[in-house]
This record gives structure tokens, C-alpha cells and sequence, in this order.
């Protein structure tokens, strides 16, 4: 049996169909990043929330570009953390960032609230692949993951 659409049923099918194979950087993600986590829409940008399994799946695929320790005061690191930087005070301290705002950085604090409004500064500073981890360390030492203990 032989099916003959007509044209105007034709083109929306090849228009999804084309979408399906348009790569992520002409909807303006960086090219090469798969899309993680939650998004959360904050002024000036955005960050996203990640699991403690999408955090480990990012760091085996070397997606993070620095995993940085916003909690004060210090009760210790995810075992290989870059850097501790105070939450309130991350945008003075961009000397510990990458210079390059499509760099991936992952921040956390104990449960999440510092690592939230961190990752807020830095999207609202341009950064635009920012994670936090949800749950924090509690939420990676309750996996079991290795932690450095102060």
C-alpha cells in the first residue's frame, strides 16, 4: 500500500524530525554539555541542581572544571575538592575560578542553602554552567562517598 501525504502534513514531521539532530550549542548550552540537573532561572542567569549521582557521573566524564567547598565555617571537603571559598564572599575571590564563564563549576556547602545563593552570585556574574550539588555533603556522605574530615 502505497501512503502519499500531502506537503502541509509533510513539513511539521520533517521540522521535528530536524530538531531531533540540532546540536545543543545552536540553542545557545555550551557545545558539548548535556543538559543536568534542575534548572533554577535566577537574575542575570541561571544555575542548575544536581544529584550526588549526576555529580560523580560529571566528575568520571571530567565535566567539572572545579569543584569548589562554599560552607563556612569548614567541616570538611568531598574528597577532591578544589577550593574553599566562603559563600558570601565568592565573587571577590574569581582568581579561584576559571576565567572562562562556559566553564563547568560545582559548587556545595553542608545541605544546600550557601550553595544556592553562591551559585546565584555566579550566574548573576555571567557564569553559565553552574551546579549545586542538592543535599550538599550530608547528601555524599550519606552515599557513602569519601569525605575529608577536618
Amino acid at each position: 500500500m502505497n501512503v502519499r501525504l500531502p506537503l502541509s502534513r509533510l513539513l511539521p514531521l520533517l521540522s521535528l524530525f530536524a530538531l531531533m539532530f540540532v546540536p545543543a550549542a545552536a540553542f545557545g548550552q555550551a557545545a558539548g554539555a548535556a543538559a543536568v540537573g534542575e534548572r533554577v532561572e535566577v537574575d542575570g542567569g541561571a544555575y542548575f541542581n544536581i544529584s550526588v549521582a549526576e555529580l560523580q557521573a560529571l566528575r568520571a566524564s571530567d565535566g567539572i572544571d572545579r569543584l569548589v567547598n562554599v560552607h563556612i565555617p569548614y567541616q570538611g571537603d568531598i574528597a577532591g575538592t578544589d577550593v574553599s571559598i566562603n559563600f558570601r564572599e565568592i565573587g571577590d575571590h574569581l582568581d579561584q575560578l576559571p576565567a572562562d564563564k562556559d566553564a563547568a563549576v560545582a559548587l556545595y556547602c553542608r545541605g544546600g542553602p550557601m550553595s544556592f545563593r553562591a551559585a546565584t552570585t555566579l550566574a548573576g556574574l555571567g557564569y553559565t554552567r553552574v551546579y549545586t550539588l542538592a543535599g550538599g555533603f550530608n547528601a555524599w556522605a550519606a552515599a557513602g562517598l569519601p569525605m575529608v574530615d577536618p
